[in-house]
């Protein structure tokens, strides 16, 4: 196995060639903040979190899929990249409607600890507040809009792990959305085997139980990566 050295963070790194430099820098111990990777699924670079600076390249880089090299000088953690993340989680704060006191999630949700992570104690942005539905459709879950991301775990867990592909992104730009089948109820889309992986998969409260009231959405991460990881070694059931 071809093995490149690098440095991230002034702390130098072996890691295997093909090795993104996310998966190098977790390894390394060195913490890189996402929200759409989850190790177990494709990459897809969509929340922009994990960008860093390489030497030698003004353009920001994705972590999540950029390859290691030999000799690569990565930083992780910048002023550049620091105001960079917290700019990105204002403008998620701010482009939908994240009521954390009343929100299925609140004190469990992803998005919340990286507002905390970044020092986001206000938005230097104008709030859009959209008008967004709520699906309960589903007999199990319920799906919030008002809390979606887009970062598209539910969509590639559902196609990747369970093969249903219930899920897909409609429409573009602010209008942009989950949608289930072909924008149908979920509850109508009989493709959907109520396995309950996308709720698992996502990372703040767009995708939850039904009868779950705020602060109660149930910490399911550890079954999710069991799963994804047997998927990965081709032992799932």
């Amino acid at each position: 196995m071809s093995v490149c050295t690098l440095t991230i963070d002034g702390q130098a790194v072996a890691a295997a060639a093909g090795t993104t430099v996310l998966q190098a820098a977790q390894q390394a111990g060195i913490t890189i903040p996402t929200l759409c990777h989850l190790e177990g699924l494709s990459p897809v670079a969509a929340c922009r979190l994990c960008l860093v600076e390489i030497a030698g390249s003004d353009r920001l880089q994705p972590a999540c899929v950029t390859a290691v090299a030999e000799g690569q000088v990565v930083h992780s953690a910048t002023p550049r990249l620091r105001d960079h993340r917290r700019t990105l989680i204002e403008l998620l704060f701010t482009e939908g409607n994240h009521v954390c006191a009343v929100c299925v999630a609140n004190g469990h949700c992803e998005l919340q600890d990286l507002a905390v992570a970044v020092g986001m104690d206000h938005t230097r942005l104008p709030y859009r507040h959209p008008q967004r539905s709520v699906d309960l459709s589903h007999h199990r879950f319920g799906l919030d809009h008002n809390r979606c991301i887009l970062c598209t775990r539910c969509v590639r867990v559902c196609d990747e792990v369970e093969g249903a592909h219930v899920w897909d992104v409609g429409w573009r730009g602010e209008h942009c959305r989950i949608v289930a089948g072909l924008n149908q109820p979920w509850g109508a889309v009989d493709a959907c085997t109520d396995c309950g992986k996308c709720v698992m998969a996502c990372p703040t409260g767009a995708l939850f139980h039904k009868g779950d009231g705020a602060e109660e959405k149930h910490e399911e991460a550890w079954r999710l990566a069991v799963i994804l990881r047997a998927h990965r070694a081709g032992t799932a059931p």
